[in-house]
């Protein structure tokens, strides 16, 4: 599986509103500059996680967007779902009836396809700010945060 540009720009997005203090509100301008995202396409990527529930919007001058549950309640999963990604291996397939080859490969696909659907769901977004922390001290990198 391969994340795609969509996908990475809203883990991104919501990493870095992980990090705010008190997870309090952040500007789409803000997350764009530090994380070096199109931040029209990035407003774009928040109302569907403001949609699914992921974030919400604040408004005024101190306003943004926050996130809308702990990091250790959101998964990879709810991430990718919120913004319209499908973890697909294989394109549809009907096994033909008389080849058994067929169906072992098609149950093993399947099965395979589950086991990555179910990994995605157990990630949570406090699981990969807490990875991304642990590469960066593991290489004596400082600890500003850009994914």
């Amino acid at each position: 599986m391969k994340l795609t540009t969509k996908g990475h720009y809203s883990v991104k997005a919501l990493l870095d509103l992980s990090l705010q203090p008190g997870y309090g509100p952040t500007s789409v301008k803000a997350i764009a500059h530090r994380q070096e995202l199109p931040a029209p396409y990035l407003e774009k990527l928040l109302i569907e996680m403001r949609r699914a529930g992921l974030v919400r919007s604040v408004r005024g001058a101190q306003g943004g967007y926050q996130l809308a549950r702990k990091p250790a309640q959101i998964s990879l999963g709810q991430i990718l779902e919120a913004v319209g990604e499908t973890v697909e291996p294989l394109p549809r397939h009907e096994p033909d009836a008389t080849q058994a080859e067929d169906w072992v490969t098609f149950t093993l696909w399947h099965r395979l396809h589950q086991k990555l659907k179910e990994a995605l769901y157990s990630i949570s977004l406090a699981d990969l700010y807490y990875d991304a922390r642990s590469w960066q001290a593991s290489q004596g990198q400082e600890t500003s945060f850009i994914i």
